[in-house]
């Protein structure tokens, strides 16, 4: 029986990429390195914010130090942009009310640093969430199942009760990682291939199919 369903934010809940692009060529910009196409950032982000930074950095300047230099502007400027032009996918919200009527618990898994993805989601779905696990110091990041594991712990529900949702191959592989249930989603930022090769035992292409998912094990 499935009791939780555990989300990706970025390319799952949230279509955040023209904001994520924009802040940070902003901060590239900022120190004189040129600016990225927004599409480029599909394979930019999904793996936290100082990676993001790091592939779209010119190949000479991939460096950790460059990277942490130009970090407190992009959080600076993304801090006050978050949401200029980020939603919530067609019809998820729906679902999540859904999920939620259903006795469902449903939490966040993200790479994304804890404070934005706060914000990002109590923006774009208030308070709904039972849990958000945002990536924190001296945790792993995903594909680790540590975030997956904490989250289980603090929904009290074990793998094998979890769906895990997300929309690249970072995302399926926590899913397996972890024991949940791993579905990929062909709204986000990666390609179906991708999420084949991760591991994904379902794949879908729009948010109602969870629901159609959980009523199957349920």
């Amino acid at each position: 029986m499935i009791k939780a369903v555990l989300f990706d934010l970025d390319g799952t809940l949230a279509n955040s990429l023209a904001d994520l692009a924009a802040a940070t060529n902003y901060a590239m910009g900022v120190f004189g390195f040129p600016s990225r196409e927004t599409e480029e950032f599909k394979y930019f982000a999904g793996d936290g914010m100082p990676k993001m930074i790091e592939r779209a950095l010119p190949e000479n300047h991939k460096d950790a130090k460059t990277v942490s230099q130009i970090m407190p502007t992009f959080l600076e400027y993304y801090g006050k942009h978050y949401c200029d032009n980020t939603s919530a996918y067609c019809g998820m919200p729906e679902v999540i009310n859904k999920l939620k009527l259903k006795g469902v618990k449903i939490a966040v898994v993200t790479n994304k640093n804890q404070e934005m993805a706060d914000k990002v989601i109590n923006k774009l779905y208030g308070k709904t969430f039972d849990f958000i696990f945002g990536k924190r110091e001296n945790l792993p990041a995903k594909p680790d199942p540590t975030a997956a594991f904490i989250t289980m712990d603090a929904l009290n529900v074990k793998p094998e009760e979890c769906i895990f949702v997300g929309d690249s191959k970072m995302d399926v592989m926590t899913g397996v990682n972890s024991g949940a249930y791993p579905v990929g989603v062909l709204w986000g930022f990666r390609s179906e291939d991708e999420l084949i090769s991760g591991g994904a035992r379902s794949i879908i292409k729009k948010p109602q199919e969870i629901l159609a998912i959980v009523d199957e094990f349920n």
